[in-house]
This record gives structure tokens, sequence and C-alpha cells, in this order.
């Protein structure tokens, strides 16, 4: 294998990278395997393919493609090791302390990539994650091209469609991958945007979530899933999912049904770190008891 350019660093907190990227990657942008973690991404100096994995307590690096450098340069903060822990105090409720004493390795993702969070997250408006990412994964594989470096032509990576070919995908091509009109305008006016965008991942975080929403289509929830990939913010929570009130209530109070309101309030002694709690929760599998019928897969392609 193509060695590729590489780093290696001692985070100063300790980073578990399966945690740190769990729920994040989307394929075939990322992916997880027993040798790192994999991603593709666009930098200012051109495409990458990049490898995460763990050494002892260092993080090692390689990257492959006219990005490399510059993928190498940010992948310290790219997997959290600047995170900040301080005013975390999970000791405010006994299930938290457990969870976090568990996964000392969270860290808070910080890819700066605000346009490869967008469009997965719209996408991912309103429907089921399963048939969401299928399409995201169509659209990149039509639209997207091969990622750099031969490991990547191994794995099947590829990157995602620059925002000059998103402008150019014809609405109508988004039905074909299950996608209506709607989400559709969305990536396109997203894409139209891109550079003032990504930019918004240098902003204070009130800033960067004020750009992000003034693009119609893009609300609170989407908002909060870009932050919780691109801009590192320990506070993100996606207020408006389906399943996330249910399961932070079970988890906190034992409460099996609730609503952004009821959430919220019992996230509230974490306030700062709200986002970080959640990524505790989901990721010790903790799940609200199901009612009813499981919903159908809609279909829109036929119609």
């Amino acid at each position: 294998m193509d060695a590729g350019a590489e780093t290696r660093f001692r985070p100063r907190l300790p980073v578990d990278l399966q945690r740190t990227f769990a729920g994040a990657l989307r394929w075939p942008l990322g992916a997880m395997r027993a040798d790192g973690v994999w991603r593709t991404t666009r930098t200012s100096d051109g495409p990458a393919t990049v490898r995460y994995r763990t050494v002892g307590t260092d993080v090692v690096v390689q990257a492959w493609g006219p990005g490399a450098e510059c993928a190498i340069a940010d992948a310290a903060t790219t997997v959290g090791a600047g995170d900040d822990i301080a005013g975390f105090d999970a000791t405010r409720h006994p299930l938290v302390r457990e969870l976090h004493r568990r996964a000392p390795g969270l860290r808070m993702l910080r890819t700066g990539a605000v346009l490869e969070a967008l469009v997965p997250a719209v996408f991912e408006q309103k429907v089921q994650s399963g048939q969401a990412r299928r399409a995201f994964a169509a659209l990149v594989r039509r639209y997207g091209e091969p990622a750099p470096g031969e490991p990547a032509r191994l794995l099947g990576l590829r990157l995602l469609p620059t925002a000059e070919v998103l402008t150019r995908v014809p609405a109508y091509a988004f039905h074909p991958l299950n996608v209506e009109g709607k989400r559709a305008a969305t990536v396109l006016r997203c894409a139209r945007r891109a550079v003032w965008l990504e930019a918004g991942a240098t902003l204070p975080l009130t800033d960067a979530y004020a750009r992000l929403q003034s693009v119609r289509g893009v609300g609170a929830w989407t908002a909060a899933e870009v932050g919780a990939r691109a801009f590192g913010d320990p506070d993100a929570v996606s207020v408006g999912d389906f399943h996330l009130p249910h399961t932070i209530a079970w988890a906190l109070a034992g409460e099996p049904r609730a609503d952004d309101e009821r959430m919220l309030e019992l996230l509230e002694p974490f306030a700062g770190h709200r986002g970080r709690v959640v990524k505790l929760v989901e990721q010790a599998g903790i799940r609200a008891p199901r009612y009813g019928p499981r919903l159908r897969l809609q279909d829109i392609r036929a119609l």
C-alpha cells in the first residue's frame, strides 16, 4: 500500500477514534474499518483521502492526494484533540457519570467541512435514515469522483460532488434517488452558497449557525447535525428529531415518551455540553421502548 504523507501526535486528552467518528461518516465518503477510520474530503489544496488510527496513546494519520498535507495539518483539530471538557460535570446524573467513565476518549469531531456534513443532513430530513443514506450514496456514486490514492480505489471511497457540479444537477435527477423536490431544492441552494457556508466554520458558533439557517430549508435540526460534525460543538442538540427526545427522556428520567421541550429540560444541567451527553447516550445503545407498528419506508420513485 502506498504510504502517503504521514504524521503522528499525542493528544492532550485521550481520543477514541471509533467513538469520535461514530455517526458522522456517510458512505462512500468514509468508513470505519479494522485498520482505521477512513475519510475523504476536499481541502483548500485539493482532494484528499485520510486514514486515522491509534497506536498506543498516539494518533497516526496518513493522507493521499493533492490535499494530503493540508488534511494532515488539520488532523489534530479534526479528531477533537483540542476538545475542551471544562465545565462538563458528568456527576450531575448517575447514568451520564457512568457513560462518561466508560468512554473517556469520546471527543467532539471538528472537520470544518460544512458541505460534506450539510448535504447528507439535508437528505436525512424527515425520512428514515437508511433510506436517506442509500439516496446520498447513490448521489455520490453518480456525480462524485473517485477519491485520490490507491487505498481509496481499493476501498471504493469517493468524494462529495463539488458545489459547482451539484449546482448543475437538475432537480428532476433527484427523483430517481427517492429525494423529493423540497430536499433537492435545499441541496441546490446550499451548493450555490457553498463558499459562503464553508467560511462559516471559522466564525463563532452563534454566527455559524445563523449563517446556516439563513438558507431556506436548513432549520435547527439540520444546523445541529452540521454543528456536531463540522464545528465541534459540544452543545449541539438536534431539536426536531423524531426519536431523540424519547431516547433522552428514557435515559435520564425513565420516561418512554417526550417532546423537544422535555428533552431540553432534562439536558439543561449540562448546558454547554448537551451534545456531548446526547452522543454518550446514543453510543451506549440506549433506546426508548417502541410502541405500535414501525413506519413504512416511502418510495417516491414510482410516483
